[in-house]
């Protein structure tokens, strides 16, 4: 991240007036009378000899031939004249500021613009002003993070406003490999973001994620990925979430079909043909089969090409197709042997699958009674399926009260409810979102 206010100083300069030319001592006429007594210089006034040195009509031209030399030797003949006043060191210093930044003389521009800071000659908003650029070209340009933190809080103390340069501190212990200290600030902002009931930055967020790659820390990375996917929803921070979610060592391949029925939902773009084979295969076994149907015409819109898989894969299209055409003309039949069963896993299976087929309301309301009726194995299962059948068919506040005590749990069912909770209720973003 840049810091775009470095490459500025010499606005600063002008804005406040010291790209002006000083005023002169001794240019108004001296009166016979006190010819012997020796003038009293201005408060705020060089003498003639220096200005002689400093002209700005002379040192532009200098300076725009690149002969900092010259300009160096004027400033240092300058300031060797004796009795130099706290105005004439104010000026010389604004000289060298002009000429670091003119040269690329990072150290010799922030000596100058720390002694201007000091000065008391500024205003306020010039001083703070004056104060973040010193901070900016240690962070910019001189990559020295120490005094960079030192100099960014200062300006949060002296504006009070220690939110305006945050970033800036929070990466630059990211920069200098403080890992941990970057962490807790990250944290920290995060968690504030949220009290104050905005999003977190996204900059924050992705320093976050970083520290986890380079610490190593994939349940630090993966928190990241899932705020992020939170807050600034994309397909690939989708993907990139579910893929790892499925590497966590708590994972569960049971879920692997409800894995591939959230990605198919909310990363469609990133559905490869393995993923949607993938589905297929476990729709058929499941009993699924015009989810697999669909799964397999959208894996193969035509036929299925020749090769060393060809015939597992028209063995799962085939299985898909009869059991998708068999369901359309009985899976009615069904529904009263499913509810005489005294498991209400057959209900739920079987309003799933009047869900795949478009049959939202009877699909939902099947499921409803098989969680009421019981289900021996498993049964959060089938609350965590009737939880986003009711979101794929459009019923998303009924569907996340179903999810929301789930997600409450360590199971790893908890990750799919939280992350179906995520996709129906949208990011949470703050009307100014944060970069």
């Amino acid at each position: 991240m840049s810091h775009s206010r470095l490459a500025r100083i010499s606005l600063l300069l002008a804005a406040i007036g010291l790209n002006a030319a000083p005023a002169i001592v001794g240019m108004a006429p001296v009166h016979a009378a006190e010819e012997k007594k020796a003038p009293e210089a201005p408060k705020d006034a060089v003498r003639p000899e220096i200005y002689k040195l400093i002209d700005p009509a002379q040192i532009k031209p200098l300076l725009d031939a690149k002969n900092y030399t010259e300009v160096q030797s004027r400033i240092d003949q300058s300031a060797a004249m004796p009795n130099i006043t706290p105005y004439e060191d104010f000026v010389l210093n604004q000289m060298r500021v002009q000429l670091g930044q003119a040269s690329g003389n990072h150290e010799m521009t922030i000596k100058g613009l720390q002694v201007m800071i000091e000065s008391g000659r500024l205003k306020p908003e010039d001083k703070l002003r004056f104060i973040d650029a010193v901070a900016g070209i240690y962070y910019s340009n001189l990559k020295d993070y120490d005094n960079a933190i030192k100099w960014f809080e200062r300006y949060g103390t002296e504006s009070g406003d220690k939110n305006k340069q945050r970033q800036f501190i929070v990466r630059s212990y990211f920069l200098k490999n403080d890992f941990a200290a970057a962490k807790t600030e990250a944290l920290k902002d995060i968690e504030a973001a949220k009290a104050a009931g905005t999003a977190p930055s996204k900059d924050t967020l992705n320093l976050l994620g970083n520290v986890g790659i380079k610490t190593k820390d994939t349940v630090l990375y993966l928190q990241a990925v899932e705020e992020l996917t939170r807050y600034y929803p994309t397909e690939d921070y989708w993907n990139d979430l579910l893929n790892r979610t499925r590497g966590k060592k708590t994972y569960n391949n049971r879920l692997d079909l409800d894995m591939d029925r959230i990605k198919s939902v909310v990363a469609p773009s990133k559905m490869e043909t393995e993923d949607y084979v993938d589905q297929a295969q476990l729709a058929v076994l499941g009993g699924f089969f015009t989810e697999a149907k669909t799964a397999m015409d959208k894996a193969y819109p035509g036929a299925i090409p020749a090769g060393k898989d060809k015939k597992e894969l028209d063995s799962i299209r085939a299985s898909a197709n009869k059991g998708a055409a068999d369901d359309a003309k009985n899976i009615d039949a069904g529904i009263a042997a499913a509810q005489k069963s005294k498991d209400g896993v057959g209900l739920v299976n079987l309003g799933y699958i009047f869900v795949t087929m478009g049959q939202f309301d009877k699909g939902i309301d099947l499921m409803k009674q098989g969680v009421a009726k019981g289900v021996a194995k498993n049964p959060d299962d089938a609350k965590l399926r009737l939880g986003y059948a009711m979101i794929i068919a459009g019923k998303k506040d009924e569907g996340v009260e179903v999810l929301k005590p789930l997600a409450a749990t360590a199971d790893p069912r908890a990750d799919l409810a939280r992350y179906w909770i995520m996709y129906a209720t949208g990011p949470k973003i703050a009307p100014a979102e944060a970069k």
